[in-house]
Formats: structure tokens, sequence, C-alpha cells
């Protein structure tokens, strides 16, 4: 299998061990999961279904970020508390997930439950002159961290607007300088807190990331990945928290899932332009849901039309006629385009080729995660 790696800026051979690890950046659970989250889990999902059909062990793990700014606004707003709003959007993501027949991840740890790990690293980046302390606020000092823009390669004005744009605040006058993150911070008085040596507070949100991934999956990952838009701050500082402390390289192969648009505006919690999974599959059979989401590349923004979802359908049923069909050579086919780098459009296009032929498709599509 070959795939792109946004880092090296290219798509390079997966030359991985007999367990293969991957790490998605799960959902911050404070509102419900749209179009966009559906659509990074399912390339997991189609990359994991893949290297099982070849013959490794996957290891997906997703994180829950239980605990960070929006979700403890968001509860505040609500009157609620912060771990119940999260298990309430869990509940219903979970049913999204399982709607599109995702597969079970290997794990899905909360940020709630890594606390001394989370703690553990940043005393490790502290002792290692990394971070530094200001006011209970531990910050990480970018400029100690050589290949800080590895991942993202965005220069230093892009950063910065980045960072602001993803509650980075670069105009913190504690920092000393507009690139450092937060690593920990002082809890609010109604805000859920944890000891530490640094005084009460709660972990920043890439550190979340880096000890859950540490934990869960070691050292050095095999993939790991989210949508395009965490490229730049998140993933670009848990690479350079992580390697600061283990020196290794933490993750071989970046995975970055293109963005879901809707009336040409991509979709956002805060903009409230959003299509859920569950609301499609009330108009449709969710299997059209899943097969309109593999028509496009995993990489290419690309937006949301009602016109998907009934092109979907009669899919579908094209490639149900078969199922009594002569065999033949497709599922070859759709193994070698999901090999290059998980092409799913040239996968559907060989199935729909096959059908219209008069052959099954059905194990080509059980590959997709179709059951026809």
């Amino acid at each position: 299998m070959h795939l792109y790696d946004s880092a090296r800026r290219g798509v390079f051979a997966m030359e991985p061990g007999p367990v293969v690890s991957l790490y998605s950046c799960g959902i911050t659970p404070y509102d419900a999961a749209h179009m966009g989250h559906a659509f990074v889990y399912l390339t997991f999902d189609v990359l994991q279904r893949r290297l099982r059909d070849a013959g490794y062990e996957t290891r997906c793990v997703r994180n829950v970020t239980d605990v960070d700014d929006d979700i403890l606004r968001k509860a505040r707003q609500l009157g609620v508390n912060y771990l119940d709003l999260a298990a309430r959007e869990m509940a219903k993501f979970e049913r999204d997930m399982r709607l599109i027949n995702l597969m079970p991840v290997y794990s899905e740890p909360r940020a709630t439950g890594a606390i001394p790990e989370i703690l553990t690293m940043i005393g490790d980046l502290f002792e290692s002159g990394h971070a530094y302390l200001v006011d209970g606020w531990v910050y990480f000092e970018a400029s100690t961290f050589e290949r800080f823009g590895q991942v993202s390669h965005e220069d230093r004005a892009s950063m910065l607007e980045l960072a602001a744009l993803q509650g980075g605040s670069p105009d913190d006058p504690r920092k000393r300088d507009p690139l450092d993150f937060v690593l920990w911070q002082p809890s609010l008085e109604d805000e859920p807190a944890w000891e530490s040596r640094w005084g009460a507070g709660r972990p920043g949100w890439h550190i979340e990331c880096s000890a859950l991934a540490r934990r869960e999956l070691g050292e050095t990952l095999d993939v790991h990945g989210g949508g395009r838009d965490l490229a730049f701050p998140h993933h670009e500082c848990e690479a350079a928290q992580s390697e600061s402390v283990t020196l290794k390289p933490f993750v071989r192969h970046w995975l970055h899932v293109g963005l879901v648009a809707l009336n040409g505006v991509k979709m956002s919690k805060s903009l409230g332009n959003l299509v859920f999974v569950s609301d499609l599959a009330q108009r449709a059979e969710p299997s059209a849901v899943r097969l309109a989401m593999l028509d496009q590349h995993y990489r290419s923004d690309w937006e949301w039309r009602e016109e998907l979802l009934s092109g979907a359908q009669s899919r579908l049923a094209t490639w149900r006629s078969t199922l009594s069909g002569r065999p033949s050579s497709v599922l070859h086919d759709v193994r070698d385009a999901l090999d290059d780098d998980l092409n799913t459009c040239a996968a559907l296009a060989a199935v729909d080729a096959a059908a219209h032929a008069g052959a099954t498709v059905a194990p080509a599509a059980a590959l997709l995660g179709i059951t026809l």
C-alpha cells in the first residue's frame, strides 16, 4: 500500500510491522458530530479494512476530548455537568458511526482518563527545557524544537493566523513567543481541576493526544491524522512535544482528510451549516450514505449535495442486481485502487464496470464496507 504523507508531501510505501498502529483525532463531544467528522472516520475505517484484508492486525485509537474550552463553555451555557454532556453526545456519535458501518476501534480513550500520563509528559518537557511556567500556566516553547513546522509547512504568519482561529491565543501576554502553546492551565472556579506540581488546573488541548497516543500505541505511530484543519496547530504541536520527549519520530504517515462544505462553506459547528448522518439515514438507507462519501477521494475538499444520496441509492440497486452473476476479478481491482492512496473513487468505478458486465460484486463491496 502507498499512502500520502502530509509531512513529506508525497505518496510513500507503507512498511508496517504485523501490527499497524493508527491514531485518529476524535470528537470533542459538546455537540452533534456532522458529515465532516464522519468522512474522517470513514477514511480510517477503509484503511483498516484493506490492511486487515492484506493480513495485518490493526489497532486504531480514536480519542475523546472530554475536557477543553469548548465542552466546558457549552456545559456552562446548558447548566449541566461537562461529563454528562460528553456522555450524551458520545451516544449520538456512536449511533451515527454504526449507521454507516464503521468497525469498532481498538480503543476510545478519554482525555480525563489520562491525567497522570499528561502530567508525566509535561514534567518531562519542563525538565528538558522545552516548557516554562508563568502564573500557573505551563507553555511549550516552540523555538526549542528546531523542526517546528515539519507537519503543516506553514510559514510564521500563517501559523499565527491559524493559531488565532483555533483558540491558540497568540496575543497571550504571558507567552515568550506568540507560537508557544499551552500544556497546563489554571481552571476557573466552575471547571474541573486536577492537582499538579504547577498548581491545580487542567491540560491544554494538544498534550492530551500526545499522552494518549503514547500510552495506547507507543512512541512512533504508523498513521496519525484527522481533518486537514488539524494539521496546524494541533498536529504540529503534537509532533513537537512528542518528539521533544521521546527523541524519536512521532508519526510515519500523517493522513489529513479533506473538508466537507455545504452551500459553498466548510461545515462548522460554529456556523451551524451541518449535515448529519442520522438525518440522511432517514431519507435513504445508511449504506447509501456511506457509498456517497466513498465516492470522494479522502484528500479532496468536497461539497455535500442532495443528489449524491440519490445517486448512491441507485448505485446500490445496480450492484445488488448482480448477486447471482458470474465471478470476476473486481476484488483484485478494488484492492489495487485502495493500495493507491485509498483511491475509493477508482474502486467504485471498478465495481460499477463489473456490475454493468453482469459480474457479481458482493465481495468487492464488502471490502468497502457495503453489505449488499
